[in-house]
């Protein structure tokens, strides 16, 4: 299902334009009221910043705001409630947009893996790279779209789709608590 019209390269624009808004709101001062009225929201606030940490132009506020509750909040709480509101997030990119990204990066894993080493990746000995790197990448502050996509182009089940998305966004939203609560 297409959801917004075709462009090349739309989801890295769409992370740069969502890093500098979120860089420009930083320094807003209702932006600050925002985050604190997150903060008083408790952990339905980390569920909400949970979701926002997954999508690639809201990626940079989510982290911002969990950062901000990271302050206030039990951070092994934190991390769970963010971690439910990412995979809620990941359920719904897995359904509705997973398609759309997997055509845009469909061609460029066919060029680097090419027809052998795609049948290769795609046999019961190797069919796990897929799912792999698409954990991989839903831990790292990548968005998730990308890990989504992988995810889907091994036909995962949503069982274990949801299984590593919990587990990958439970260990990256302990990072990222973790770094903001060391810095």
């Amino acid at each position: 299902m297409k959801i917004l019209p075709y462009w090349k390269h739309r989801n890295p624009v769409l992370l740069i334009l969502g890093l500098g808004i979120a860089v420009i709101f930083s320094q807003l001062p209702w932006f600050k009221d925002f985050l604190g009225q997150m903060g008083e929201l408790g952990y339905l606030g980390a569920l909400i910043a949970g979701m926002l940490f997954v999508s690639t132009f809201t990626i940079a506020t989510g982290a911002i705001i969990l950062m901000t509750l990271a302050k206030t909040l039990s951070p092994v709480e934190l991390i769970i409630f963010a971690a439910i509101g990412a995979v809620i997030s990941d359920f719904l990119i897995f359904y509705f947009v997973k398609d759309e990204v997997e055509e845009e990066i469909a061609p460029i894993y066919d060029k680097i893996t090419g027809s052998h080493l795609k049948k290769i990746l795609h046999t019961k000995y190797f069919g796990w790279t897929l799912p792999v790197l698409g954990a991989f990448v839903i831990v790292s502050p990548l968005p998730d779209e990308l890990g989504v996509s992988l995810l889907g182009m091994s036909e995962i089940k949503t069982g274990k789709f949801l299984l590593i998305s919990s587990i990958s966004h439970t260990i990256g939203m302990f990072l990222l608590v973790s770094a903001s609560l060391i810095i």
